[in-house]
């Protein structure tokens, strides 16, 4: 893999080369992009675009970004008639619109023209075209769970976390906020809670434990060993050996467990990087000093990694798709809301600062 990164920002999509530190003219300039990814099957890329009142668009490129081509994107249903859906905490209806078509993740190999994209309200759609069509995967929305879905940081409940199992097509693990984590091993016909073990603190305590109501801030998995999976949940980091059956709490991970992004090596499952905050209140660093912490022994201890990174005082934040890691395990790619860019070459040990005058970056990503 190259050193290509596709950054998604609040005023446009930027490809950089880490290695040459060169940016290009940005893509989609003065909107708000998403989450853009490359396809590693057939080297495709795809953003999601979000226009605010003109709505959620996808775009295709097959050219590098060079050209980009507008395709379809994920639509409801019209809602049935007499069917009706409260959000539980501000009892509004929740709409059947596509409010944000939150991440594209490509699908299993064996499935060349797979996508998956999940949205606000909740949805989960797929495409079998490389996103010429798409199709709500009805299965999940129905299931009765669903009524207890709210927001975490936006009103309504979505999906940001897709991930692919290389065991075999069909099979994946997707996160909810606030609404848990799903499974399926059939393509989306059936799904299983898996979020069993996971707490939340922002509930009556008696419903604490309950795993439907869950705020996973994103879930990841290791390529090498696929039962294991890690989450920065919105109350600590929590990691999984069996593949969603049963989480495991990780109690300290350097200045705080608080946080929205993780990433796993992909060769290692006990080695995995998170950005810590305060907490939900307040979204900075503690004590303002900006690291990345880093465990290499499955969570019994933690790596406080702060060369290369701004000194104290410093209050970037890093959400919770601006943090990806290549396929060495080596290389990671992080950005963050002031708009600064930074990679490392060593898995975290040393830094590099690519810029610190992009807008506010919502994700990175490996190209």
């Amino acid at each position: 893999m190259g050193t290509t990164a596709l950054i998604g920002t609040r005023k446009g999509l930027f490809t950089v080369d880490l290695e040459a530190g060169s940016i290009s003219e940005p893509a989609f300039l003065g909107v708000n992009v998403t989450n853009a990814v490359g396809d590693g099957r057939d080297g495709t890329w795809y953003a999601s675009l979000d226009h605010g009142h003109f709505g959620v668009h996808v775009h295709r490129s097959s050219d590098a970004g060079a050209t980009w081509q507008e395709v379809a994107a994920p639509e409801y249903p019209a809602k049935p008639f007499g069917v009706s859906h409260l959000n539980p905490m501000s009892q509004r209806e929740v709409e059947w619109t596509t409010q944000l078509a939150w991440v594209i993740e490509p699908g299993h190999p064996d499935e060349p023209d797979v996508l998956w994209c999940g949205t606000i309200p909740g949805g989960l759609f797929r495409s079998g075209d490389r996103g010429d069509s798409w199709e709500l995967v009805e299965s999940l929305w129905n299931v009765p769970a669903r009524e207890k879905w709210f927001g975490g940081g936006y009103d309504d409940a979505g999906i940001h976390s897709i991930c692919i199992d290389p065991r075999g097509p069909g099979r994946l693990v997707v996160g909810l906020s606030c609404g848990g984590a799903w499974r399926t091993a059939d393509g989306g016909a059936t799904w299983q809670i898996a979020a069993s073990g996971m707490r939340a603190d922002f509930v009556p305590p008696d419903l604490a434990d309950d795993p439907d109501t869950q705020d996973p801030h994103m879930i990841v998995r290791c390529d090498a060993a696929p039962d294991v999976l890690w989450t920065q949940h919105h109350c600590g980091i929590w990691r999984s050996n069996d593949n969603g059956d049963s989480w495991t709490e990780i109690p300290q991970a350097g200045p705080s467990t608080f946080g929205f992004a993780v990433a796993v090596h992909p060769h290692d499952p006990d080695t995995a990087w998170f950005v810590p905050a305060v907490n939900d209140e307040v979204r900075v660093p503690v004590d303002g000093e900006f690291v990345v912490t880093r465990t290499r022994d499955g969570g019994e201890s933690f790596d406080v990694l702060d060369a290369g990174l701004p000194p104290s005082p410093a209050y970037d934040l890093v959400y919770r798709h601006a943090l990806d890691v290549d396929d060495t395990g080596e290389r990671l790619v992080m950005g963050s809301t002031t708009g600064s860019l930074w990679w490392t070459r060593d898995g975290g040990d040393e830094w590099e600062l690519v810029t610190a005058n992009l807008p506010p970056i919502a994700s990175t990503r490996f190209a």
